[in-house]
């Protein structure tokens, strides 16, 4: 028997002593006068175990059975390890059949002295941004490092969250945070959604040029701006607002994302049997729609912000890295250090001289290029095309002879060099008719 009991069974008997009224004791172990006499009743027929509660000892008819609590604590201790309580909870209803709540998996493990690998901390009060009104409007983009898979080096994940519902959009896996990445980010989300109308990301250089704050108040009066990456030009033709953050609070959901994804992502891979990269990104697209599932909510607005893609636009001409190149002979063209030609129909196509070109280049489409507003496939060239020489091509060409009677060929028509002996006897004669004509001019200005 308790203390309570033994003090509640002292005032009884004193009300069955009439030392005290029924009210008096009822005031005294805080009870109703009828239950007062209730027990009094009860205790004079049954004797003091009457003020014992009649389920003490008995197993009550919903209480977890022994076989069930002992296999939830195996199977977090082996199979479920890596997992937190929440978590765990979902893989046994999913995976074992075991239907359980929270609670009571929580009260097993713990009285088991199991101990969760996610302990949920205080929560700090601070004031939260209202959600955007519309799904699409505000996209959250970023790219986190860890040991995804368990036992494996550590990569990154790249990740675009909703900020009006909280569902994610796209992932994917790379072995660095790298612009092809992010690109594959908005390629997912173009192609299951729509064009969305913001991105909203940190500086890193992917985003935003280092020069971006740089510039003086002189120099933006002048009209002078800073070259945009290939990340902000491809948003730019895309007609996606690029939105900076200035701390990690301020992308605060997609912060808390990878929290989540870090604790449960690395448990699913490793009940699928997931080892490498490749097949973790075929697993995203099923474990996203599980996940928007569970933890998506509805919108303010129910109209979707998204935008639809023009269908004569080739989203891999503009998800990519585009460079100014200029044509040299034989159409072709130098980039990273190789030649290239342009080609058509399996055939080398025109293209003059010295002209500008844009090359396109990214991991889906290889190396293209862009003239006069066409995109055109390339070949790699094994050296630099040789230069045509006009003048020896003419000469082999022209292989036409001089007929015999031609006057190149008639030697009375030709024109002879005088010899040095004829030279000075020339250069005589002429001397001696310059005296004679003076010697005439002479006489004739003495006679007149």
């Amino acid at each position: 028997m308790t203390q309570n009991e033994i003090s509640r069974l002292r005032v009884i008997n004193q009300t069955i002593d009439k030392v005290i009224t029924n009210q008096e004791a009822a005031e005294l172990l805080n009870l109703s006068e009828r239950q007062v006499i209730r027990v009094k009743k009860g205790v004079v027929e049954e004797g003091p175990a009457f003020i014992i509660h009649k389920n003490r000892g008995r197993k009550p008819k919903h209480a977890t059975l022994d076989e069930t609590r002992e296999l939830i604590i195996e199977l977090k201790q082996t199979k479920y390890e890596e997992a937190n309580f929440n978590h765990f909870q979902e893989l046994i209803e999913e995976h074992e059949n075991i239907q359980i709540s929270y609670p009571t998996v929580y009260r097993i493990l713990t009285e088991a002295g199991i101990k969760s690998p996610k302990k949920h901390r205080k929560r700090k009060t601070h004031h939260r941004r209202k959600r955007k009104p519309q799904k699409g409007m505000l996209v959250q983009i970023d790219a986190s490092p860890h040991k995804w898979i368990i036992g494996s080096n550590s990569f990154d994940l790249h990740g675009a969250i909703d900020d009006a519902t909280g569902e994610i959009f796209a992932l994917h896996f790379t072995p660095n945070e790298c612009m092809e990445g992010y690109f594959e980010i908005v390629r997912q989300i173009i192609s299951n959604h729509g064009i969305p109308t913001s991105l909203y990301c940190d500086r890193h250089t992917i985003f935003i040029s280092p020069k971006d704050d740089k510039l003086s108040l002189e120099d933006q009066l002048e009209g002078k701006t800073v070259n945009l990456t290939q990340f902000g030009r491809a948003m730019d033709e895309l007609g996606i607002n690029i939105i900076k953050a200035y701390s990690p609070q301020a992308k605060g959901r997609i912060e808390r994302l990878w929290g989540t994804l870090q604790s449960r992502l690395p448990v699913e891979f490793k009940i699928h049997g997931i080892t490498t990269i490749e097949q973790a990104n075929t697993f995203l697209a099923e474990f996203i729609v599980k996940y928007n599932k569970k933890f998506g909510v509805v919108p303010e607005d129910d109209t979707p912000a998204f935008r639809s893609l023009d269908s004569n636009i080739d989203l891999n001409h503009i998800l990519c890295i585009k460079e100014e190149r200029t044509i040299i002979e034989g159409s072709a063209f130098s980039y990273g250090g190789r030649y290239y030609q342009l080609i058509k129909n399996d055939k080398k196509a025109s293209a003059l001289p010295k002209a500008k070109l844009t090359v396109l280049t990214s991991s889906k489409i290889g190396v293209r290029a862009m003239y006069s507003n066409v995109v055109y496939d390339t070949k790699q060239l094994e050296e630099r095309p040789k230069k045509a020489n006009f003048h020896q091509a003419k000469m082999k060409t022209n292989k036409s002879k001089p007929s015999k009677n031609h006057p190149w060929r008639n030697n009375s028509d030709k024109k002879t060099t005088p010899s040095f002996k004829e030279s000075l006897l020339y250069e005589k004669e002429d001397i001696e008719l310059d005296n004679i004509l003076k010697d005439l001019f002479n006489s004739t200005r003495a006679w007149v």
